[in-house]
């Protein structure tokens, strides 16, 4: 039987057994499922209408991707929810799921590989759509429970649980809500809808789940600017810090109210603390602009534009929640989560 993964950065379901997979390695997990921002964004954006809608499908988002053409997501290349992917055995993330119903391949797809929900500009507030996508999660697997028996899948059908939120979704909670927002009632909120939204997929399914939590949102270059010195903004790098404490105690305190729930939290703040010291101009779409394809890539940027990170950041931090050194992660890593079984921790060098 398999059972739920949730990674609030990404994965899907976990299976009693490890999978191989036609490039000679190892599939930890049947499939995957994506919840977050634009940090994780795949192409869903892309589908939604409205001038406002922020997208990345022009130049030169992508040019560091196969082909050298834009995605939709937010990155020069590929983004966090692919390095994870990749090394549970995957290609690259699931496919957006608008795309997906664009060319009529949901259903299919969805159960043998799993889908990315995450859009630029979700949250975990009602203001920044984080319930809506819970939500519309809720919805879709209705839709797809009678059909599993009919396409002659039943051994995939405990696969369609749910995977997660993750930073993503504070981060636009709190860059969109913080200057208007009286403190400790937003800091309140944070944490009672993180909550409302954990115990929600945990409901819906989700019995793993792996959150990265806030980094320094204060140092990404959209604030920095505001700075007659370019300085990163202190008070909102302290809210952070804050929050990320008031989610440990939360997930902490929550675990043992949920029969069967692991997590994993990796810590993005402590991470990521060390890079303020790298150039705050953005490499590409933000810095570069058309002069992006005569550069390198740009590996020794941080950022990509004024607020996403290059394919190289993300890259690292991936593999630093993955089974990288052990104060990036807590109590256990990403990989160590996605092989726990029924209560067994599964060792496998993959």
């Amino acid at each position: 039987m398999m059972r739920a993964l949730v990674l609030s950065l990404v994965l899907g379901a976990v299976a009693a057994g490890i999978r191989p997979i036609s490039a000679g390695g190892w599939q930890l997990v049947p499939a995957m499922y994506v919840f977050g921002d634009s940090t994780l964004d795949v192409g869903n954006n892309d589908y939604l209408t409205g001038n406002d809608v922020p997208r990345a499908d022009r130049p030169y988002y992508g040019v560091d991707f196969p082909g050298s053409k834009p995605t939709g997501r937010f990155s020069n290349g590929y983004n966090s929810a692919d390095f994870v992917a990749k090394r549970l055995g995957f290609k690259r993330s699931p496919p957006a799921d608008l795309k997906l119903k664009a060319h009529n391949k949901l259903i299919p797809t969805a159960l043998i590989r799993g889908v990315s929900y995450a859009s630029a500009g979700a949250g975990i507030l009602d203001t920044t759509n984080a319930g809506a996508v819970v939500r519309y999660f809720a919805s879709t697997k209705l839709r797809w429970w009678p059909r599993v028996g009919a396409l002659g899948l039943e051994p995939w059908r405990a696969a369609l649980r749910p995977s997660s939120c993750r930073r993503a979704l504070l981060t636009n909670s709190v860059a969109g809500s913080f200057a208007v927002a009286a403190f400790a009632a937003f800091y309140g909120n944070l944490v009672s809808n993180y909550s409302a939204t954990i115990t929600e997929l945990y409901k819906l399914g989700a019995r793993k789940i792996g959150i990265i939590n806030l980094p320094p949102v204060g140092c990404v270059p959209r604030v920095r600017v505001l700075s007659p010195t370019g300085n990163c903004s202190d008070s909102m790098n302290r809210f952070a810090a804050g929050f990320n404490g008031a989610l440990k105690s939360l997930l902490a305190g929550l675990a043992p109210k949920l029969p069967g729930l692991a997590y994993s939290l990796a810590d993005s703040y402590s991470l990521t603390e060390g890079s303020r010291t790298w150039t705050a101009r953005a490499a590409g779409a933000g810095g570069w602009g058309r002069r992006a394809r005569a550069r390198p890539a740009p590996s020794g940027y941080f950022f990509w534009d004024s607020v996403h990170t290059t394919q190289h950041v993300a890259r690292l931090g991936a593999e630093a929640y993955y089974d990288g050194p052990a104060q990036f992660t807590s109590p256990i890593n990403f990989k160590r989560l996605a092989l726990k079984l029924f209560g067994r921790r599964m060792d496998y060098d993959a």
